[in-house]
């Protein structure tokens, strides 16, 4: 029998193995460091590379085809965002890819330089015009993008009426399982169907915000990464991680912002699909365990359900809902 050769699903890769990767990706790339980053994420091996003039790059490699097919959408976003950053339209960097790499497995890696920044803490901000105001600015100047940046990159584009059928398939699956609390479950049907809430103008959306993948300088938003998950959907994904992880005087900072940034926004069940839509992550986070046959992130999914229905009960009582 001959040899198998290699898929990515087969492969995982040593920093160092990403290191000769950037330097066949960016001729002339000096490789004196590498490490791993501190938030590597999942799909792709990644790697900081240093050049021997502390120039910091990033390195990423599928680990499988789906992500590979997902690397390369991301890439042509990324090319089509670059006027809005260049222009100010965006008020951030985004990743700019400067090379790539192809695999013997098939696919290729990417190559960009290192944005800089810190991730953002959302626990230290505040109100007032200061960075949580730059957030929502942040955070609305993604969603007055052209759609066709991301249609043009083959990326998903739902309506309204679409989307709120995604939701409704994500909470029948997840009622199938028997795991999610009656109470929840009545309440994400009820808003659901109430249609009126639903009437929202798509727009661009990263998808995948978070502290992690919005970085900060000298009290502004420097930088935002990770766009492999954007599409034409609902605006209200974006804003759900504030609304539920931000201090509440911050969250009124953020919105006032976000507002004032949007040119067009008729939407008064924003913040109501916002707050649903972070409820419903955690249906998704037991989905993710369900499927992979990970009983620990099923067990994590269910404790947080749990504590979810619980804080609805004493809403419900306090007259909140």
């Amino acid at each position: 029998m001959g040899t198998r050769r290699p898929t990515l699903a087969d492969v995982t890769r040593s920093p160092l193995a990403l290191a000769a990767l950037a330097t066949v990706a960016v001729p002339g790339l000096d490789a004196y460091d590498v490490r791993r980053p501190l938030h590597p994420g999942s799909d792709f091996d990644v790697a900081v590379v240093v050049d021997s003039v502390r120039q910091r790059w990033v390195v990423r490699a599928p680990q499988h085809p789906a992500a590979g097919a997902a690397l390369e959408a991301e890439v042509a976003l990324l090319e089509a965002l670059g006027p809005y950053t260049d222009d100010g339209r965006l008020p951030f960097a985004v990743p700019r890819p400067a090379g790539f790499a192809h695999l013997p497995e098939g696919g290729r890696a990417s190559v960009h330089r290192e944005v800089p920044g810190r991730p953002l803490e959302l626990e230290r901000l505040r109100p007032g015009p200061g960075l949580a105001a730059a957030v929502g600015r942040a955070v609305a100047a993604v969603h007055e993008l052209p759609t066709s940046v991301v249609e043009n990159a083959g990326l998903p584009v739902y309506d309204a009426a679409g989307y709120r059928e995604r939701r409704q398939a994500e909470v029948d699956e997840a009622a199938r399982t028997g795991l999610v609390p009656p109470v929840l479950l009545r309440r994400w049907e009820e808003m659901l169907e109430d249609v009126a809430m639903w009437r929202f103008r798509p727009t661009v959306v990263h998808g995948d915000l978070s502290s992690t993948h919005v970085l900060v300088a000298d009290g502004a938003v420097a930088g935002v990464l990770d766009w492999g998950s954007t599409m034409v959907a609902d605006p209200a994904d974006d804003l759900s991680w504030l609304l539920v992880a931000a201090p509440q005087d911050a969250v009124d900072a953020i919105l006032e912002a976000y507002l004032l940034r949007r040119t067009e926004l008729t939407d008064p069940h924003l913040a109501d699909r916002a707050l649903l839509a972070g409820e419903l992550a955690l249906a998704r986070w037991l989905l993710h365990g369900v499927r992979t046959q990970r009983q620990d992130v099923v067990d994590d999914a269910v404790q947080m359900l749990h504590d979810l229905e619980e804080h609805t009960r004493v809403d419900e009582a306090a007259g909140a809902y």
